[in-house]
């Protein structure tokens, strides 16, 4: 750890640990998503836009607190960088909850499950790891492990993909679940966003 002379503004650290515990709120709700019938979605996506205004909030809260420190914990770009990463992820997940109640979908493609399951890990990971950005400990796994879960969450949507094309369903069936699928995809990558400004900020910061 590089050794600094001057204070720094540290409630950034509880900022992004709070909105990382929002993302396993929201996990939380598309795995109830899996299980629930049409009737009890409507009220899901009520509580997932909850969770998602909820997250928009702690970004703002992040991005006002940037604009008013004059010394911030590490490089302002990365402070934006992981806060905007961390919003991502909560926008995608919102949508993809959205998707299912406004197309009706009555049956989630098979798969489904497994890309939630792997956005559920994630989101667990990044909590735990968000508090260890004050001493920069232990975080090397939790950038591997995301990695390691986004490249499953690649072949997941890759075989999903090729479920929806197999001619099973009619072609407007195929656009909704393709678009909700692909949603989820993004829920991945920006997992994997996080985990690169995070091993970014761990590189300077050594």
């Amino acid at each position: 750890m590089r050794f600094r002379l001057t204070p720094r503004e540290t409630s950034f650290y509880d900022m992004f640990s709070a909105s990382a515990d929002n993302i396993v709120t929201g996990s939380k709700l598309l795995m109830e998503l899996l299980g629930a019938d049409a009737s009890a979605r409507a009220e899901i996506a009520e509580r997932m836009r909850a969770a998602e205004h909820a997250g928009d909030d702690a970004t703002h809260a992040i991005f006002h607190q940037l604009n008013s420190s004059f010394i911030t914990p590490f490089d302002r770009e990365d402070i934006y960088n992981l806060a905007s990463s961390l919003d991502d992820i909560m926008d995608f997940m919102e949508e993809a909850v959205d998707l299912v109640v406004l197309y009706q979908v009555e049956e989630l493609p098979k798969g489904v499950e497994q890309q939630i399951e792997v956005l559920a890990r994630a989101a667990e990971l990044t909590a735990e790891a968000m508090p260890n950005l004050r001493t920069m400990d232990n975080l090397t796994e939790y950038w591997i492990e995301v990695n390691r879960l986004e490249n499953q969450a690649d072949q997941i949507h890759r075989k999903l993909l090729a479920h929806l094309f197999n001619g099973k369903y009619d072609a407007i069936e195929v656009l909704k679940l393709k678009q909700i699928v692909d949603v989820l995809e993004e829920a991945a990558d920006a997992f994997e966003h996080v985990a690169n400004t995070v091993e970014t900020i761990a590189v300077k910061e050594s």
